[in-house]
């Protein structure tokens, strides 16, 4: 229950938060403006990386907040989101960003006891690097990775995504070795991206600018340092694999720079994001091709965490050289991806399912149908909540109607927190009486999540909207996570059942979103919905 809260909470406050700062950004001016290297043509507010570190820190302050490890990387964290608001801000020099990154780096090293000490295999067995050498390596580590994070985000949801593939792989890996600590604090950290990604598909609403760059960067490098630098039988190469990608597209773009007489600080459009444009690939073609990219390795560390160290390093060389080959080649011969005829009539018959009025009339009807009578037939399936769950949701129910009788303006933000709250605890309640019913029942039961989130994919890719929630490469993500987790070999029953609560939730979410794009400010039915709703889970017994 304490992964599945910290999942949610880290959701709910990166939502959250989203908004608000948003308002203060336009104030404030902390907007990213576009220019030549830029793909967006409109100013954007770059507050995600403090939405994200507000809404990954809080959880993990407050469960983990005794152990040294955790100190020392909220404390490192917070270095590296100042430096980065700074930078954000005001704009810093490369040294001062390396000034941060350094202080971050020796905060988990002197404090947190995080180094790279054992190579594995790689030496004789016993060695160990002295701490003469093991110090700069783990700085080396730390910064470089830091910064690759940050020079991968050059796409709406592009860094996002690779950091949450990469934090739920070192999330889980810490579950199975039985790490609570950096378990809870990738998970808090996944949530977070969730919540801000949301928003940083393309076409994004918001960017996470430096501050949540450099934040992720670091985030994903101490905590699959502190995994596998323990006592562990896992790999110490790992890190390499789950973070590959984007190491080696810094390091390939900074040679480049430096063969060339220019600085490897110098920005510009030599990275492997930019080349898949040049080929012709679309925003989100590409990030989902980089996406599948990322999948691939972490599905290999997960695959291959016990085995040699000189196989995951040989393995990894072979994958950087097959890549560099395909990458050079594509750009010399100018390579154009011929897209295949499947993928162009499902586009053809989705333009033509868009282009008629009926069709989406008919999908936005059964999911404005479909998800109110999910709800409240969860809320009907919940066991009892206590006493003061009752009674926060009686106040919670008063407080709703009266901000619908008198105060509608605020009405979509309340109503929207309220849901991201209700939701949970309903299917969370729900769960146990739910896997008692007959085989054939709990199949039709989570059969109508499955449609539900059909209905979700369909009616968010018809709707002829140019705001608000729409299909993007993130469905991707939160699909390969949900269901890969719940069906490894390694997951027990209840770990089963608590992915398939996560996955209703997350679907649920999505249908609120949808929903509340689709209605266009009219939230009197939704409303009511979740009156009842909250009026039903106080007065169950």
């Amino acid at each position: 229950m304490i992964f599945l809260s910290t999942l949610l909470f880290s959701v709910i406050f990166t939502t959250i938060a989203i908004p608000l700062l948003s308002k203060l950004a336009f104030r404030y001016q902390l907007l990213d403006m576009p220019d030549e290297r830029k793909v967006h043509t409109q100013p954007i507010p770059r507050i995600g990386g403090i939405a994200m570190a507000i809404g990954a820190l809080l959880p993990i302050f407050y469960w983990v907040s005794e152990d040294r490890m955790v100190l020392s990387y909220l404390a490192g964290a917070a270095v590296i989101v100042g430096f980065g608001l700074l930078d954000d801000i005001s704009g810093l020099s490369p040294v001062g960003k390396l000034a941060g990154q350094i202080i971050a780096a020796l905060l988990v090293i002197f404090w947190g006891g995080i180094k790279i000490t054992y190579l594995g295999m790689l030496l004789p067995e016993g060695v160990v690097l002295p701490e003469v050498v093991a110090l700069p390596i783990t700085v080396l580590a730390i910064v470089g990775v830091t910064n690759a994070i940050n020079l991968a985000d050059g796409l709406d949801g592009l860094a996002g995504g690779i950091s949450l593939l990469s934090l739920a792989c070192i999330g889980f890996l810490a579950y199975l070795e039985g790490d609570f600590s950096v378990g809870l604090v990738s998970l808090s950290l996944c949530g977070a991206v969730f919540g801000f990604l949301r928003h940083n598909t393309f076409p994004a609403t918001i960017f996470m600018g430096d501050t949540g760059s450099q934040f992720l960067g670091y985030s994903a490098i101490t905590m699959a340092l502190a995994l596998t630098q323990g006592s562990t039988p896992l790999s110490p190469l790992l890190p390499l694999i789950i973070l590959g990608f984007p190491v080696l597209d810094t390091l390939t773009v900074m040679t480049s720079r430096v063969i060339r007489g220019k600085s490897p600080f110098l920005a510009d459009k030599a990275h492997f994001h930019h080349s898949l444009l040049g080929l012709g690939l679309h925003q989100t073609e590409s990030v989902l091709a980089i996406y599948l990219i990322q999948t691939f390795l972490i599905l290999s560390a997960y695959r291959f965490r016990f085995y040699s160290d000189w196989l995951l390093l040989l393995a990894y060389i072979g994958f950087s050289v097959t890549v560099l080959i395909i990458f050079s080649q594509s750009n010399r011969y100018h390579w154009q991806p011929k897209r295949l005829a499947l993928i162009v009539k499902i586009k053809g018959f989705l333009g033509w399912l868009r282009d008629d009025t009926d069709t989406i009339k008919y999908l936005f009807g059964a999911l404005k149908v479909g998800m109110p009578v999910i709800l409240l037939l969860t809320v009907l399936l919940a066991n009892p909540l206590g006493t003061y769950l009752k009674i926060a949701a009686l106040i919670t129910a008063t407080v709703l109607l009266l901000i619908m009788r008198f105060f509608r303006n605020g009405l979509d933000d309340w109503l929207r927190t309220i849901l991201y709250l209700l939701i949970p605890i309903s299917i969370y309640h729900s769960d146990i009486v739910v896997s008692n019913f007959s085989s054939m029942t709990f199949r039709i039961y989570n059969s109508a999540f499955i449609i539900l989130a059909i209905l979700n994919i369909l009616v968010s890719k018809l709707t002829k909207r140019k705001i608000g929630f729409k299909s993007t490469p993130l469905d991707f993500l939160i699909l390969f996570i949900v269901l890969a987790i719940p069906n490894i070999q390694q997951t027990n029953l209840h770990d089963f059942r608590l992915g398939l609560v996560a996955a209703k939730i997350i679907i649920m979410y999505f249908s609120c979103e949808i929903l509340f794009a689709e209605l266009r400010g009219n939230y009197r039915g939704m409303t009511k919905v979740t009156l009842i709703a909250l009026v039903g889970l106080a007065i169950r017994y």
